[in-house]
Protein backbone atom coordinates (compact mmCIF):
# COMPACT_ATOMS: atom_id res chain seq x y z
CA UNK A 1 0.00 0.00 0.00
CA UNK A 2 1.32 3.46 -0.96
CA UNK A 3 1.07 5.92 1.93
CA UNK A 4 -0.11 9.50 1.25
CA UNK A 5 1.46 12.37 3.19
CA UNK A 6 0.59 15.48 1.15
CA UNK A 7 1.62 18.12 3.69
CA UNK A 8 5.05 16.59 4.23
CA UNK A 9 5.44 16.11 0.45
CA UNK A 10 4.67 19.79 -0.14
CA UNK A 11 7.16 20.98 2.50
CA UNK A 12 9.89 18.67 1.17
CA UNK A 13 9.33 19.84 -2.42
CA UNK A 14 9.46 23.53 -1.46
CA UNK A 15 12.74 22.88 0.39
CA UNK A 16 14.07 21.09 -2.70
CA UNK A 17 13.16 24.01 -4.95
CA UNK A 18 14.82 26.45 -2.51
CA UNK A 19 18.08 24.52 -2.89
CA UNK A 20 17.76 24.19 -6.69
CA UNK A 21 16.77 27.84 -7.08
CA UNK A 22 19.94 28.93 -5.29
CA UNK A 23 22.52 26.62 -6.89
CA UNK A 24 21.24 27.08 -10.45
CA UNK A 25 22.13 30.77 -10.22
CA UNK A 26 25.79 29.69 -10.25
CA UNK A 27 25.54 27.77 -13.56
CA UNK A 28 26.54 30.94 -15.39
CA UNK A 29 29.80 31.00 -13.36
CA UNK A 30 30.96 27.72 -14.89
CA UNK A 31 29.18 27.82 -18.27
CA UNK A 32 31.86 30.06 -19.73
CA UNK A 33 34.70 27.87 -18.48
CA UNK A 34 33.75 24.24 -19.24
CA UNK A 35 31.21 22.32 -21.30
CA UNK A 36 27.87 20.81 -20.30
CA UNK A 37 29.00 17.22 -20.73
CA UNK A 38 32.21 17.72 -18.74
CA UNK A 39 30.09 19.36 -16.08
CA UNK A 40 27.77 16.34 -15.83
CA UNK A 41 30.69 13.91 -15.71
CA UNK A 42 32.70 15.78 -13.05
CA UNK A 43 29.60 16.59 -11.00
CA UNK A 44 28.61 12.92 -10.92
CA UNK A 45 32.14 11.88 -9.91
CA UNK A 46 31.88 14.34 -7.01
CA UNK A 47 28.29 13.45 -6.14
CA UNK A 48 28.63 9.66 -5.93
CA UNK A 49 30.92 9.71 -2.82
CA UNK A 50 28.51 12.17 -1.16
CA UNK A 51 25.58 9.81 -1.86
CA UNK A 52 27.51 6.85 -0.44
CA UNK A 53 28.25 8.95 2.64
CA UNK A 54 24.50 9.63 3.03
CA UNK A 55 23.97 5.88 3.16
CA UNK A 56 26.73 5.46 5.76
CA UNK A 57 25.03 8.17 7.85
CA UNK A 58 21.86 6.08 7.90
CA UNK A 59 19.75 8.17 5.48
CA UNK A 60 19.00 5.20 3.23
CA UNK A 61 20.26 1.91 1.89
CA UNK A 62 22.01 1.41 -1.45
CA UNK A 63 19.99 -1.77 -2.12
CA UNK A 64 16.97 -1.90 -4.44
CA UNK A 65 13.64 -3.68 -4.24
CA UNK A 66 13.07 -3.55 -8.02
CA UNK A 67 16.11 -2.36 -9.94
CA UNK A 68 14.17 -2.23 -13.23
CA UNK A 69 11.80 0.35 -11.72
CA UNK A 70 14.65 2.52 -10.41
CA UNK A 71 16.47 2.28 -13.75
CA UNK A 72 13.31 3.12 -15.72
CA UNK A 73 12.71 6.19 -13.60
CA UNK A 74 16.34 7.33 -14.02
CA UNK A 75 16.22 6.82 -17.79
CA UNK A 76 13.06 8.93 -18.07
CA UNK A 77 14.52 11.77 -15.96
CA UNK A 78 17.88 11.67 -17.77
CA UNK A 79 16.08 11.79 -21.13
CA UNK A 80 14.15 14.83 -19.91
CA UNK A 81 17.35 16.60 -18.90
CA UNK A 82 18.99 15.86 -22.25
CA UNK A 83 16.05 17.43 -24.10
CA UNK A 84 16.23 20.44 -21.81
CA UNK A 85 19.98 21.00 -22.13
CA UNK A 86 19.80 20.44 -25.91
CA UNK A 87 17.23 23.21 -26.03
CA UNK A 88 19.70 25.57 -24.36
CA UNK A 89 21.81 25.39 -27.53
CA UNK A 90 18.86 26.56 -29.64
CA UNK A 91 17.03 29.17 -27.55
CA UNK A 92 17.20 31.38 -24.50
CA UNK A 93 17.14 29.86 -21.04
CA UNK A 94 13.80 31.58 -20.41
CA UNK A 95 12.18 29.79 -23.34
CA UNK A 96 13.80 26.47 -22.41
CA UNK A 97 12.57 26.74 -18.81
CA UNK A 98 9.07 27.68 -19.97
CA UNK A 99 9.04 24.50 -22.08
CA UNK A 100 10.42 22.27 -19.31
CA UNK A 101 7.92 23.57 -16.77
CA UNK A 102 5.02 22.24 -18.79
CA UNK A 103 5.68 19.06 -16.75
CA UNK A 104 2.92 19.71 -14.15
CA UNK A 105 0.45 20.06 -17.02
CA UNK A 106 1.61 16.76 -18.49
CA UNK A 107 1.40 15.13 -15.05
CA UNK A 108 -2.17 16.39 -14.73
CA UNK A 109 -3.17 15.10 -18.19
CA UNK A 110 -1.46 11.71 -17.77
CA UNK A 111 -2.98 11.24 -14.31
CA UNK A 112 -6.48 12.11 -15.50
CA UNK A 113 -6.54 10.47 -18.95
CA UNK A 114 -4.14 7.51 -18.79
CA UNK A 115 -4.31 6.64 -15.08
CA UNK A 116 -8.00 7.55 -14.64
CA UNK A 117 -7.33 9.48 -11.46
CA UNK A 118 -9.86 12.02 -10.27
CA UNK A 119 -8.46 15.54 -10.62
CA UNK A 120 -10.52 18.28 -9.05
CA UNK A 121 -11.09 21.76 -10.55
CA UNK A 122 -8.95 23.47 -7.88
CA UNK A 123 -5.92 21.37 -8.77
CA UNK A 124 -6.42 22.15 -12.46
CA UNK A 125 -6.70 25.84 -11.63
CA UNK A 126 -3.50 25.70 -9.55
CA UNK A 127 -1.49 24.09 -12.37
CA UNK A 128 -2.68 26.67 -14.89
CA UNK A 129 -2.12 29.55 -12.46
CA UNK A 130 1.40 28.37 -11.66
CA UNK A 131 2.34 28.04 -15.33
CA UNK A 132 1.01 31.53 -16.11
CA UNK A 133 3.08 32.79 -13.17
CA UNK A 134 6.21 31.19 -14.65
CA UNK A 135 5.57 32.94 -17.96
CA UNK A 136 5.40 36.28 -16.13
CA UNK A 137 8.66 35.55 -14.26
CA UNK A 138 10.58 34.31 -17.31
CA UNK A 139 8.93 36.71 -19.77
CA UNK A 140 9.64 34.70 -22.95
CA UNK A 141 8.86 36.49 -26.21
CA UNK A 142 5.76 34.93 -27.87
CA UNK A 143 6.83 36.46 -31.17
CA UNK A 144 9.93 34.23 -31.23
CA UNK A 145 8.03 30.95 -30.78
CA UNK A 146 8.93 28.25 -33.27
CA UNK A 147 8.95 24.46 -33.49
CA UNK A 148 12.20 24.33 -31.47
CA UNK A 149 10.04 25.00 -28.39
CA UNK A 150 8.81 21.41 -28.76
CA UNK A 151 12.26 20.21 -27.61
CA UNK A 152 12.07 21.49 -23.99
CA UNK A 153 8.38 20.57 -23.95
CA UNK A 154 9.46 17.02 -24.77
CA UNK A 155 11.74 17.34 -21.75
CA UNK A 156 8.71 18.35 -19.68
CA UNK A 157 6.82 15.29 -20.94
CA UNK A 158 9.58 12.83 -20.02
CA UNK A 159 10.11 14.55 -16.67
CA UNK A 160 6.40 14.10 -15.97
CA UNK A 161 6.69 10.40 -16.82
CA UNK A 162 9.72 10.09 -14.54
CA UNK A 163 7.90 11.67 -11.59
CA UNK A 164 4.82 9.48 -12.12
CA UNK A 165 7.12 6.43 -12.25
CA UNK A 166 8.70 7.60 -8.99
CA UNK A 167 5.31 7.50 -7.28
CA UNK A 168 3.87 4.41 -8.95
CA UNK A 169 6.87 2.07 -9.03
CA UNK A 170 9.42 3.49 -6.58
CA UNK A 171 7.42 4.72 -3.58
CA UNK A 172 9.04 2.13 -1.31
CA UNK A 173 12.53 2.25 -2.83
CA UNK A 174 15.45 3.75 -0.96
CA UNK A 175 15.74 7.43 -1.91
CA UNK A 176 19.52 7.21 -1.63
CA UNK A 177 19.66 4.20 -3.97
CA UNK A 178 17.52 6.01 -6.56
CA UNK A 179 19.72 9.08 -6.23
CA UNK A 180 22.84 7.00 -6.88
CA UNK A 181 21.45 5.47 -10.09
CA UNK A 182 20.30 8.91 -11.25
CA UNK A 183 23.77 10.49 -10.92
CA UNK A 184 25.60 7.47 -12.34
CA UNK A 185 23.40 7.58 -15.44
CA UNK A 186 23.87 11.34 -15.84
CA UNK A 187 27.64 10.86 -15.45
CA UNK A 188 27.68 8.18 -18.14
CA UNK A 189 25.76 10.45 -20.51
CA UNK A 190 28.26 13.21 -19.75
CA UNK A 191 31.17 10.86 -20.53
CA UNK A 192 29.59 9.88 -23.86
CA UNK A 193 29.08 13.57 -24.71
CA UNK A 194 32.73 14.39 -23.93
CA UNK A 195 33.96 11.49 -26.11
CA UNK A 196 31.66 12.44 -29.02
CA UNK A 197 32.77 16.08 -28.93
CA UNK A 198 36.41 14.99 -28.74
CA UNK A 199 35.99 12.83 -31.86
CA UNK A 200 33.76 15.30 -33.72
CA UNK A 201 34.41 18.83 -32.40
CA UNK A 202 31.65 21.35 -33.01
CA UNK A 203 33.82 24.46 -32.82
CA UNK A 204 34.75 26.61 -29.87
CA UNK A 205 32.07 29.21 -29.14
CA UNK A 206 33.36 31.58 -26.44
CA UNK A 207 31.55 32.23 -23.18
CA UNK A 208 28.39 30.61 -21.89
CA UNK A 209 27.00 30.37 -25.45
CA UNK A 210 29.33 27.44 -26.05
CA UNK A 211 28.25 25.51 -22.93
CA UNK A 212 26.40 22.73 -24.79
CA UNK A 213 28.83 22.31 -27.71
CA UNK A 214 32.11 22.61 -25.77
CA UNK A 215 34.22 19.46 -25.31
CA UNK A 216 36.75 18.68 -22.59
CA UNK A 217 38.52 21.73 -21.12
CA UNK A 218 41.68 21.57 -19.04
CA UNK A 219 42.66 23.06 -16.67
CA UNK A 220 39.28 23.74 -15.08
CA UNK A 221 40.36 25.14 -11.70
CA UNK A 222 38.21 28.26 -11.98
CA UNK A 223 35.06 26.24 -12.58
CA UNK A 224 35.84 23.49 -10.05
CA UNK A 225 34.41 25.24 -6.94
CA UNK A 226 31.12 25.89 -8.75
CA UNK A 227 30.94 22.28 -9.95
CA UNK A 228 31.53 21.18 -6.35
CA UNK A 229 28.74 23.47 -5.17
CA UNK A 230 26.46 22.03 -7.83
CA UNK A 231 27.40 18.46 -6.86
CA UNK A 232 26.57 18.88 -3.17
CA UNK A 233 23.52 21.08 -3.83
CA UNK A 234 22.17 18.75 -6.51
CA UNK A 235 22.50 15.72 -4.23
CA UNK A 236 20.46 17.51 -1.57
CA UNK A 237 17.93 18.98 -4.02
CA UNK A 238 17.34 15.83 -6.08
CA UNK A 239 17.17 13.73 -2.87
CA UNK A 240 14.34 15.98 -1.65
CA UNK A 241 12.57 15.93 -5.04
CA UNK A 242 12.56 12.12 -5.12
CA UNK A 243 11.37 11.98 -1.50
CA UNK A 244 8.54 14.43 -2.21
CA UNK A 245 7.23 12.32 -5.11
CA UNK A 246 7.48 9.21 -2.93
CA UNK A 247 5.33 10.90 -0.29
CA UNK A 248 2.62 12.51 -2.40
CA UNK A 249 0.49 12.08 -5.50
CA UNK A 250 2.29 13.56 -8.57
CA UNK A 251 -0.44 15.98 -9.70
CA UNK A 252 -0.38 17.44 -6.17
CA UNK A 253 3.39 17.56 -5.66
CA UNK A 254 4.26 18.93 -9.10
CA UNK A 255 2.55 22.26 -8.43
CA UNK A 256 5.10 23.01 -5.70
CA UNK A 257 7.95 22.66 -8.22
CA UNK A 258 6.84 26.03 -9.57
CA UNK A 259 8.28 27.56 -6.39
CA UNK A 260 11.77 27.33 -7.91
CA UNK A 261 10.77 30.41 -9.89
CA UNK A 262 10.28 32.22 -6.58
CA UNK A 263 13.56 31.23 -4.95
CA UNK A 264 15.72 31.59 -8.09
CA UNK A 265 14.92 35.23 -8.93
CA UNK A 266 14.81 36.26 -5.26
CA UNK A 267 18.29 34.83 -4.60
CA UNK A 268 19.61 36.48 -7.77
CA UNK A 269 18.19 39.79 -6.53
CA UNK A 270 19.64 39.46 -3.00
CA UNK A 271 23.04 37.97 -3.91
CA UNK A 272 23.79 39.50 -7.30
CA UNK A 273 21.57 42.59 -7.41
CA UNK A 274 19.61 41.41 -10.45
CA UNK A 275 16.54 43.59 -10.82
CA UNK A 276 13.05 42.13 -10.42
CA UNK A 277 10.34 43.84 -12.46
CA UNK A 278 6.75 44.43 -11.41
CA UNK A 279 5.50 41.69 -13.74
CA UNK A 280 8.02 39.22 -12.32
CA UNK A 281 6.77 40.02 -8.81
CA UNK A 282 3.23 39.50 -10.11
CA UNK A 283 4.30 36.13 -11.54
CA UNK A 284 5.86 35.13 -8.21
CA UNK A 285 2.58 36.02 -6.50
CA UNK A 286 0.67 33.79 -8.94
CA UNK A 287 3.05 30.89 -8.27
CA UNK A 288 2.66 31.34 -4.52
CA UNK A 289 -1.09 31.49 -5.01
CA UNK A 290 -1.06 28.22 -6.93
CA UNK A 291 0.74 26.49 -4.06
CA UNK A 292 -1.65 28.07 -1.58
CA UNK A 293 -4.68 26.76 -3.45
CA UNK A 294 -3.33 23.22 -3.46
CA UNK A 295 -2.30 23.37 0.21
CA UNK A 296 -5.71 24.64 1.35
CA UNK A 297 -7.99 22.58 -0.93
CA UNK A 298 -6.22 19.20 -0.90
CA UNK A 299 -7.25 16.65 1.71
Amino acid sequence: MIVQNPLRAAIVMVCAMAVIGVIDNFIIRLAGEIGLWQFHLIRSLMAVPVIVALSWLGLGQLAYLRFWAVLLRSILVTTAMMFYFSALALMSIAEALAGLFTSPIFILLISAVALRQRIGPWRILAVILGFVGILFVLQPDPGDFDTNMLIPMAGGFFYALGMIATRMFCAHESTVAMLLVNFILMGLVGAVGVIVLDLWPMGGVPGSQGFVTRGWVWPMWQALPWVGLQAVGSVIGVFLIIKAYQLGEPSFVSVFEYSVMIFGPLFAWVAFGQAITFWQIFGIALIAGAGGIIAVRSK
